[in-house]
């Protein structure tokens, strides 16, 4: 059974109007060989997080020994992310140490990229194997591309690229067969890892009554494509020791070519065969909304009945088709009614959140500048340079926003720590552990904002010494914003680390600090000087 939580903020669905920025949106879906240690489990997840991506499921099983997310961000968001959650896996996860009941073949065992809105299936393609690469030259872990970005026919179904798990994979690659597509030809201890594009799949398994594991695999046989079962089925048959019964788990690869209900169905009929019956089912992760109203129409034998039209979120959706709906979080709020809730008793939103959201409001003028001066007859020489600046700006932006969301959420995960149980010496242990890692989550949060606002007064600089000499002063502007923002975030930052105990961690926090309250001041300094000199420039 899997245990965790759907996130309480997915990223919306912008629906088509006018005035909705439109933004190419992908979805990844990495699973990684570990379900059972829960600092493992978090450091993985902490790693995934990076800004411009929202984790819209996370799930984890002892059993299995298995972790899963649903993440989804613009293309190099979720690539950031692909390679950050990789690298965090494989130096946690031992292979040799590993055991589970689910097919693996790595720490992080796979990562398909899925298009959500404006990007295409070869886009993902291509995504998925620059991220195998990577994972293969970077982090020398062997790579494969499965499904869409396959190289080679054979290698499109993953269970093939899978075959034989860890230990066979590994005497495969050591007797020189089935050779990754990149990294080293050697297994090491955190295996490889499957890298791939498809279409979104439903992971659905069904429990049975019994213990004996034959009869689960036979139905299994019987229900997967590869053994004449149904089209896009990929199904296993296992005993679950932690609920002491039988299960058939699948994946529907096309829920469209075949229904929740027919694979559900059909388990069902051939469990009969061996005087067995439907415990329950259940769906790990996320599902298209079509499947479930598809099955619901099968089995109420609903007449006529259209999802788009009669289900209550899509017509909401229509409603606000002219763009008014707005995006989640703080971005939801007026600026009053944010102002209102930052000035309350509440602890949250705080220094951090308003650091942040300084730097987005810095991010957005240094955008105005660089507009403003693209086409301008007297900075052609300079137009291209701020064209990319704008685009740049423009994303910083969306990552102060992001953050300033989970400046608020690290907070009050602290608050969660101290709240959990302490009757028994474990559970004192666990809550203190709990506790230091809230404590470094709230640390690293506006820490990664004064990064990004060092970052941006590079930006707020150039646009002040090289862009219309007309909007200098908002050039300007943005480097006193930046380097308030970098200077509060640092603030929270040094109040944080006071209550870690780790002395390297410790250590760590308090060097990039200092270097990072350095180099602003600095550039920030630089942009001022930038600025009396166009001032003095336009007097003459």
């Amino acid at each position: 059974m899997y245990i965790g939580a759907v996130v309480t903020e997915p990223m919306s669905q912008e629906p088509a109007g006018a005035g909705v920025s439109k933004r190419p949106l992908v979805e990844i879906v990495p699973n990684f060989s570990e379900g059972r240690r829960q600092d493992v489990i978090d450091a993985i997840l902490s790693a995934s997080m990076v800004p411009g991506v929202r984790l819209l499921n996370k799930q984890w099983d002892p059993d299995h020994n298995r972790l899963d997310m649903s993440l989804v961000g613009s293309p190099s968001a979720v690539r950031e992310s692909a390679l950050a959650g990789a690298a965090k896996a494989v130096e946690l996860i031992d292979m040799e140490q590993h055991t589970g009941s689910h097919p693996r073949m790595g720490a992080v065992d796979v990562i398909p990229f899925l298009p959500i809105r404006d990007v295409t299936m070869e886009e993902c393609v291509a995504l998925a194997r620059e991220v195998a690469q990577e994972i293969g030259g970077q982090l020398g872990v062997p790579a494969y591309c499965y499904d869409q970005a396959a190289f080679v026919p054979e290698r499109r179904s993953l269970a093939e690229v899978r075959k034989g798990e860890y230990e066979g994979l590994r005497a495969d690659v050591a007797a020189g067969r089935r050779l990754p597509d990149f990294g080293p030809h050697e297994i090491g201890k955190a295996g490889a890892v499957a890298v791939g594009a498809r279409k979104p799949l439903i992971a659905f398994n069904m429990y049975l009554t019994g213990t004996d594991e034959a009869p689960a695999k036979a139905i299994a046989k019987r229900v997967r494509e590869t053994s004449g079962g149904l089209k896009n089925v990929r199904a296993i048959g296992f005993f679950v020791p932690e609920r002491g019964c039988l299960t058939v788990s699948m994946n529907l690869v096309d829920f469209e070519a075949t229904p929740v209900y027919r694979a559900f169905e059909l388990v069902k009929a051939e469990a009969r065969r061996y005087g067995m019956q439907v415990l329950s089912s259940e769906i790990v992760g996320l599902v298209p909304e079509g499947a479930v109203a598809e099955t619901a129409a099968f089995y109420l034998q609903l007449e006529s009945f259209e999802p788009d039209e009669q289900i209550l979120e899509n017509a909401v959706q229509r409603a606000f088709a002219s763009g008014d709906e707005p995006p989640p979080g703080f971005r939801s709020q007026t600026v009053e009614a944010l102002l209102d809730v930052m000035g309350s008793d509440a602890p949250t939103p705080g220094g951090g959140t308003a650091a942040a959201l300084a730097g987005a409001g810095a991010a957005a003028l240094i955008a105005m500048v660089a507009r403003l001066t693209v086409g301008k007859k007297a900075y052609e020489d300079v137009s291209a340079r701020m064209s990319e600046i704008a685009a740049m700006a423009d994303g910083l932006r969306e990552e102060f926003l992001v953050l300033a969301d989970r400046d608020a959420e690290a907070f009050n995960a602290v608050m969660a720590a101290y709240r959990l149980a302490k009757s028994s010496d474990a559970e004192k242990a666990e809550r203190s552990a709990a506790i230091q890692r809230a404590f470094a989550g709230a640390a690293e949060t506006p820490l990664e904002v004064a990064r990004r606002a060092a970052s941006a007064l590079d930006l707020a600089r150039e646009v002040t010494e090289a862009g219309n000499d007309q909007a200098a002063s908002d050039g300007a502007t943005a480097a006193h914003l930046l380097l308030a923002a970098a200077r509060g975030a640092l603030a929270n930052v040094a109040i944080n680390v006071a209550s870690i105990k780790d002395p390297e961690t410790v250590a760590s926090l308090r060097g990039e600090s200092v270097q990072l309250a350095v180099r602003a001041a600095e550039v920030a300094e630089a942009t001022g000087a930038a600025f009396d000199h166009r001032i003095g420039s336009n007097d003459a």
